[in-house]
Order: structure tokens, then sequence, then C-alpha cells
């Protein structure tokens, strides 16, 4: 049961409707866990950080076909490992996922742990995709939250249309979701990044497709406004993100990924800008300069 009688029906509802209403992904099927375990949660919630499903699933085939597991991903080279990336955006996190390889295969034999504090202890994992590999690879009970878990959880129970700020609370408000059992456990922490992926989405609340809606808070209460405090994205045309993107994937698909420095972008409509992006990815360990080349790292 859970921790708490109030929470029972939101996990009974949970449960039920992702049994039957959860999207087919290839990181649920049991032929992947059985094909890549621990490591392709890993990969997979690595790519998953601010991208698309729709636009992971491609890169993520495709990765896990030439690196199988921590060991081979450990070999390759930076530039490799960033090509591969391609245009899945962020490329700070390619690296990252290399490294937290090399750690795997240096300081766990290849496999990766099962523990929170091991794998918080690798490269570039935080604490959701500690959780998450925990529960979702090997099982163990843990609260699991996202964005859309948070605002799954404002609504239903706290009754507010957007979550506050992160904080720690928003373990403890998933925590008491949870049935003891850690099956149901990790039923619930995907069933309820579910529903706010696909039906409470922060766009607008499809109550009709909801298994909550007879639980909502927030739609008990009239679904009352108040104040969104999601921190937003800045528009990607023009920005230095989309110059920095715009670098890599000229040395991608450089001969040899190295180009004169001069002609990267070299029709980029502010210079200013695009120097900075350069001065920005050489800082971040994504390009290397030298002789008056730029190249991915070796």
């Amino acid at each position: 049961m859970p921790d708490s009688p109030a929470s029972a029906p939101i996990a009974s509802a949970l449960i039920a409707w992702f049994r039957e209403h959860a999207r087919d992904l290839p990181w649920r099927r049991a032929e992947y866990l059985a094909a890549y375990g621990a490591w392709g949660v890993l990969v997979s919630e690595f790519m998953l950080q601010q991208t698309p499903v729709n636009r992971v699933i491609p890169h993520l085939e495709a990765w896990l076909a030439r690196w199988p597991d921590p060991i081979s991903l450990a070999a390759a080279t930076p530039a490799e490992v960033l090509q591969q990336w391609a245009n899945l955006g962020y490329p700070r996190r390619a690296l990252w996922l290399h490294r937290a390889a090399i750690a795997v295969r240096d300081e766990h034999g290849g496999v990766t742990p099962r523990d929170v504090p091991a794998l918080l202890a690798l490269p570039g994992i935080g604490d959701y995709t500690a959780r998450a590999v925990s529960v979702f690879a090997f099982g163990d009970r843990h609260p699991v939250v996202d964005t859309n878990t948070r605002r799954v959880i404002a609504r239903a129970v706290h009754g507010r249309a957007q979550p506050d700020p992160p904080s720690r609370r928003d373990l403890d408000d998933m925590l008491a979701l949870l049935p003891d059992e850690a099956e149901d456990a990790a039923v619930v922490n995907a069933a309820t990044m579910e529903l706010g992926a696909t039906v409470c989405t922060a766009r607008s609340a499809d109550c009709a497709r909801c298994p909550l809606a007879e639980l909502c808070a927030w739609r008990a209460a009239d679904f009352p406004d108040g104040e969104d405090r999601r921190r937003r994205q800045a528009k990607y045309e023009g920005s230095d993100r989309q110059a920095r993107g715009g670098v890599l994937r000229a040395l991608r698909h450089a001969e040899g990924h190295r180009l004169p420095a001069d002609a990267v972008l070299a029709d980029w409509p502010d210079p200013v800008q695009r120097d900075r992006a350069i001065d920005s990815l050489v800082a971040d360990g994504l390009l290397e300069a030298t002789d008056g080349e730029l190249m991915l790292p070796r």
C-alpha cells in the first residue's frame, strides 16, 4: 500500500491506466533490457534530457548498435561520440555520457552500478537520472521526479495549475504516492511521467482522458490559474545555441572533422556571435583550436 491512505486511489488509478495506455517505447520493452541492461536505460535517459521522444528513438537505436555497452563506448574518441550524437542538441551530454562510460569501465568493471550514490558519482549523472536507472533498470523503490511528474502532482495533489520551482520536497511528494511493493512503485513513477507527457501537459489538461480526473484537486477547485513560474526557454532562432550547433554540424561533416577556422560559418550574419559560439565550444571541451584550424576533440 502507498505511504498514506489518501494516495492509494491515485496510485491504483495510475497503475491501471499505464498498463492499458502506456506508449510502446524501446526502453520499456523486455528485449531492450535483455540486450542492453541498465546501460541502455542510462543512455536513453541521457538522450531524453530536453529532447522529444520521437527525435531520440532513431538516435538511440543507432548509438546502441554502434556502442552496445559502456566498454565499447569508452574506447571511442570524443570526436566519434560527437559525430554520432549528430543533431540531438546539448552536445555536452554526449561528452558526459562518454566520460560516464569510462568511469563504469574503470571503476565498476564495465557493469553499470545499481545504487543511487554510485550512480550519482558517475560524470554527468544527476539526481533524476540516478534514480531512473535504479528504478527502471533494477526495480528498486525510489521516487523519480521530472518536469511532468511535478506538474501532475501540483495539479492532482496540491490543486495548482503549475508546480513550484524544483525542490527536495518534490521527492517527498512522489514518495508519498508510491506503493510499498517495488514493482508497483516503478509503475507509478513511470505512469506519473507518462500522464504529464501525454494527457496533463503544460499546454492543456485533457481531463476526459485522465485517470485522475475524479481525484484531481485542481479540477475540484475549478482549475484556478495560479502563477506560472516555469522558466521560459530562450528563442532558438538567431541564438548562440543555434550558432554553436552550426559550428559543430560543419565539423561533423568535414573531412577529418577539421576545418580552417575562417571557413566555419563564414557566412554567419553576426561574426561576433559566431566567434563567441566558437570560444564557448572550445571552453566546454567540444572543440579544439590549433594552428588556425578547428576540430572535434581527439
